[in-house]
């Protein structure tokens, strides 16, 4: 996903296991990278395996799956590192597309579903949790927009890093959860940092639907386009697998 694309909806990525793996650094991606360091390590502590290097964002404990590893490097029988294959299922995160640092929890969320690192969901339910900024129109709610689709679209920002209107514009921060109950069955969305790396565009009802309880229960059930969306041991971590 390009820095400014929208998010909107996509599967959560699926589970997989992978080679013998270590964290990467966070370098930039290249067809042929330099061998790091604990590459060459894991090589001499596992001759005859392949090693693996995994994302800097994947951090669980259990095997990384295969979207989540870089390539891996074939460690000979002596423990030196030969051939190197890069993995065509990998998706790089957000570090190593080089996006700017989050400023928020939504913005990390968003940046980690964008990338196919949690889900929309997990987004929406940090977005639920925030306060956001929004622009008063002069009727005194919302400014509004059209969206492509006709449906008002309104413009909200969870840092002031996002804001790009003009400073001679009312803005007014209030709770996501409290906008959202004022918006029900108005058919509107919002628009969550526009111009970030990963801006949100999420269904008022859908974020209703994301309220805790009790307000969770009394939300309409109405259908949603939105569907998106360390280690205790010492580092790097390997595990390994015969070629």
């Amino acid at each position: 996903m390009r820095p400014g694309q929208r998010l909107e909806g996509g599967p959560d990525m699926p589970e997989g296991s992978g080679p013998a793996t270590v964290e990467s650094p966070g370098a930039e991606v290249t067809d042929t990278p330099e061998i790091p360091e604990a590459v060459r390590d894991a090589a001499r502590r596992a001759p005859g395996h392949w090693i693996g290097m995994v994302d800097p964002e994947w951090t669980q404990d259990r095997t990384p799956p295969e979207w989540a590893v870089l390539g891996e490097w074939q460690s000979d029988e002596s423990g030196d590192v030969g051939d190197y294959r890069a993995n065509p299922a990998y998706r790089p995160s957000a570090r190593v597309l080089g996006w700017p640092e989050p400023t928020d929890p939504v913005d990390a969320a968003a940046q980690r579903a964008a990338t196919g690192y949690g889900s929309v969901d997990e987004a929406i339910a940090a977005l639920v949790e925030t306060e956001i900024t929004v622009v008063r129109g002069p009727d005194g709610g919302p400014l509004t927009a059209a969206g492509l689709d006709g449906a008002p679209v309104i413009l909200s920002f969870t840092s002031p890093a996002h804001e790009f209107m003009s400073s001679a514009l009312r803005h007014d921060t209030v709770p996501a959860q409290e906008l959202a109950r004022s918006l029900r069955g108005s058919g509107a969305q919002l628009m969550v940092n526009a111009g970030a790396a990963a801006p949100l565009l999420v269904p008022v009802d859908r974020l209703l639907e994301a309220l805790p309880e009790p307000e969770a229960e009394h939300a309409p059930a109405a259908p949603s386009e939105v569907g998106t969306h360390s280690s205790s041991e010492p580092w790097p971590h390997t595990t390994g697998r015969t070629p």
